[in-house]
Formats: structure tokens, C-alpha cells, sequence
């Protein structure tokens, strides 16, 4: 099976969870419907604070379903919409995506990945320890960021769970992912 949405979660409220929902859609430029982090601008509350005019380049935030799985060994419970994701995958390496990739999400919706998401300390909120999980070290001591993607909105358009994923790499030099 290919790349696929598992899961769609939006909330108009901030919170760190987001409702699963049957559906989203996708608004170009702005990031989904109905959610508090849609946009042009920053909607995140640390980055509104550092400069509320700064582009949005966190509008749909992208979680890998594998990850869960990941956490349930460490002892975590975590389901999509947990950790704030808009859109939950399987069958797709998210982190490995270069900067700017362009996913098509099932008929119409497309977004461009724009960086790596860089959780905070809500996080263990949620379930002590939970942080260092998801925000690591490699070997080399390398940070190593696993709590999803962040992308911005290229063309709107509904997306439900099964829809399946298409992955366009950029041409030229790939850049890796770096924090949003």
C-alpha cells in the first residue's frame, strides 16, 4: 500500500490536542478551515510574540502514524491528534522529505513542505517525558527532531482519511528539513 492520510484534526480553539474529524479543507495560503493556527501570517503563540508579522509556515502541521507506534514501545499512549497534527500518514517518511516537497493530498489539495516541527515543553505536559521521545540526539550529537512536518498550502481541497499521498521532490540540490 502507498503513502496515505490516516487521519484528519482540526481545532478553532487553542489546545495542545486537536479533534479528529471525517474531514478538512485545505484553504491556499492559509492552512485548514476552521483552525487556529490557519493564516498568512504566524499564528503559533511563542512566534506571534517574537514578530506577529512573519509568514505562516507552520499552516498544516504533518505527524506519521509510525511514530505512535514508536511511542507505545517507550510506554507513551498516543493517538492522532495527540501531539496537535492536522494531517496523521502512514507508508511515507516524512522527516526524510527535503524542504520543499510538494505533497498531493488525495483529488485536489496540495501543500509544500516548508521544515521540521520543534516541539516545546507542552509536550510533557500532555505525558511527562514525552519530550525527549520525540526531540533526541544522533551519534554525532546531532538534535534529531521526530514530532512531524510542517507545510504550507499551495492549492485547497478536501481531505479525508485513505486518501492517498504523492510525494513530488524538488529539483535541483535537496535541502534538508530545519526547524519552522
Amino acid at each position: 500500500m502507498g503513502a496515505a492520510v490516516t487521519t484528519v484534526s482540526s481545532n478553532g480553539e487553542y489546545s495542545f490536542t486537536k479533534p479528529n474529524r471525517d474531514s478538512i479543507t485545505l484553504l491556499a495560503g492559509l492552512g485548514v478551515a476552521g483552525d487556529v493556527h490557519a493564516g498568512v501570517t504566524v499564528k503559533h503563540r511563542s512566534r506571534v510574540a517574537q514578530d506577529p508579522t512573519q509568514p505562516n509556515l507552520r499552516q498544516v502541521h504533518l505527524i506519521h502514524q509510525e511514530l505512535f507506534a514508536e511511542l507505545a514501545e517507550a510506554g507513551f499512549e498516543v493517538a492522532p491528534g495527540d501531539l496537535g497534527e492536522n494531517i496523521t500518514t502512514s507508508g511515507i517518511d516524512l522527516l526524510a522529505l527535503p524542504t520543499g516537497t510538494v505533497l498531493r493530498l488525495g483529488e485536489e489539495a496540495v501543500v509544500e513542505v516548508t521544515g521540521l516541527r520543534n516541539p516545546c515543553l507542552q509536550i510533557d505536559a500532555f505525558q511527562d517525558g514525552l519530550l525527549k521521545q520525540v526531540v533526541g540526539r544522533d551519534e554525532a550529537g546531532e538534535i534529531v527532531r521526530k514530532a512531524g512536518i510542517m507545510s504550507v498550502v499551495r492549492a485547497g481541497g478536501v481531505i479525508r482519511p485513505g486518501d492517498p499521498i504523492t510525494v513530488e521532490l524538488p529539483t535541483g540540490a535537496h535541502r534538508p528539513l530545519e526547524r519552522v
